[in-house]
């Protein structure tokens, strides 16, 4: 199978905008949660119903009264309501700006709850090894959720309230996500073993491919069978078309990928082709950044792809440079319409051309009513796209293009001060090593959490 690759220029472009770019991820590495000791709930699609022999059909959602919790799986005791499936699904709408269709709906429905059945799987197996996470520690973890938001634990338990969900639901994924690391911990990181001479033959590696390319890769992967296998593929084209409408990559890897990178969006961090299955690699090679690829089939699935950004390895890369900034910014009243607003972002523009060095940004600043802001430290790459392309070729003392919209305000920055990057170091062996122990831990836990299902007594309504 061929994969397609769409080029996805919306990708994270309303990452501001709520929970799209955040459900857990940042309570999770805020508490210390990092890589495979932190896999999320997972997306098993039809490989959990297979092997407990369930019908394929299986229907058991509708419109459900929020104050009527009838149980629409029973997993070893612990009930899992409707409710439950609509609070959690709420997050995966809301993380899609609203936008899913009621064929999708339906479909996030059936694998919504199959997350959630893993969840409360992870969860007892982690109390069945004397493992227990702390409600206190929860509540930290939610109030570093809703600072994220710039709300308080109270205001934030509004917003999901608005959104058809709840502070409950986040918090119950918040056990699940420290329950399952902590046990991973336990059970199976202390007899997963990297020797000397792997690392150094990594090394070894690493330098030889001086100068080639190497890409920060997210990745969804989903397990499939072969009787599966159609299934599995459709589901991954649904995916990639929410994605393409606008729908957040990360969002998704988080709720359906099965690789432990779930827990950080599907982010792999930076990878060269030779780390990668063959099959994600020569697709790698062949895209740009902002692209997305898939399905793809690998060992055991499939797996979607999306190249977030490319450098040459242990080469020096232009926006790795940290940037001394000014911005000047102005903002438009309440009811300022499309043609004030340009004719004021035209008069903004012919001010600040000519600025001469930020020695004159505050002065000028000051005769425009312009807020004036130093940014220091800042590194070239971590601004939008469109900046970088800017900023890449400006010198010390030139400033941007006005840039903004009406209800942003219009801005421009002026270079103050940049520091070129160096040629990028190889990681040293230790960093190596955890690399190469997490993915030998991410295959175990997928084990692990397979049989868990396998063994599970469970009972839908």
């Amino acid at each position: 199978m061929q994969p397609v690759v769409f080029p996805i220029s919306r990708i994270g472009s309303t990452a501001a905008k709520g929970l799209r770019t955040l459900l857990l991820s940042s309570a999770l590495l805020a508490s210390g949660v990092h890589g495979v000791a932190a896999q999320t709930v997972n997306d098993d699609d039809t490989v959990a119903a297979q092997q407990l022999h369930l019908p394929k059909d299986v229907t058991v959602f509708g419109k459900s009264d929020p104050n009527v919790r009838k149980a629409t799986a029973i997993v070893n005791g612990r009930i899992i309501t409707g409710t439950d499936v609509d609070q959690r699904l709420a997050l995966i709408i809301t993380a899609n700006g609203g936008k899913v269709s009621d064929e999708e709906k339906e479909r996030l429905r059936v694998q919504v709850l199959r997350n959630l059945i893993d969840e409360t799987l992870q969860i007892q197996e982690a109390a069945a090894n004397d493992i227990k996470v702390d409600k206190a520690e929860i509540e930290q973890s939610y109030e570093r959720v809703a600072a994220n938001f710039r709300q308080s634990p109270g205001q934030f338990d509004q917003y999901l309230r608005q959104q058809g969900s709840s502070a409950a639901s986040i918090k119950r994924q918040i056990e699940g996500e420290l329950a399952w690391s902590r046990l991973l911990r336990r059970n199976i990181q202390p007899f997963v073993n990297v020797s000397e001479d792997e690392v150094k033959a990594v090394v070894d590696r690493m330098n030889a491919a001086k100068g080639s390319d190497e890409f920060r890769i997210g990745e969804i992967y989903l397990s499939a069978t072969p009787e599966n296998q159609q299934q599995i593929i459709a589901n991954a084209r649904n995916i990639i078309e929410q994605i393409k409408q606008g729908g957040s990559f990360a969002a998704y890897a988080r709720q359906f990928s099965e690789a432990s990178t779930a827990a950080v969006g599907g982010d792999l961090g930076w990878v060269r082709p030779a780390q990668l299955p063959d099959e994600l690699a020569h697709a790698a090679a062949e895209m740009q950044v902002g692209q997305i690829a898939g399905p793809i089939s690998v060992s055991g699935g499939v797996s979607l792809i999306y190249v977030m950004d490319k450098r040459k390895v242990l080469t020096a890369d232009p926006r790795d440079a940290l940037l001394s900034l000014k911005q000047l910014s102005v903002s438009f009243p309440a009811g300022t319409t499309k043609e004030q607003a340009s004719a004021k972002a035209a008069t903004f523009a012919a001010q600040t051309k000519a600025i001469k060095g930020c020695g004159q940004a505050n002065e000028l600043g000051a005769k425009m009513g312009a807020d004036v802001v130093d940014n220091d430290n800042v590194k070239l790459r971590d601004l939008p796209p469109q900046l970088q392309d800017i900023l890449i070729n400006l010198q010390v003392g030139e400033a941007t293009p006005p840039f903004g919209s009406i209800n942003d305000g219009v801005r421009v920055l002026v270079v103050c001060g940049r520091d070129e990057a160096s040629s990028a170091a190889a990681p040293n062996a230790e960093q190596i090593m955890a690399q190469m122990e997490e993915e030998r831990v991410n295959k175990r836990a997928r084990i692990y959490l397979r049989d868990l299902r396998r063994d599970a007594v469970i009972d839908y309504n």
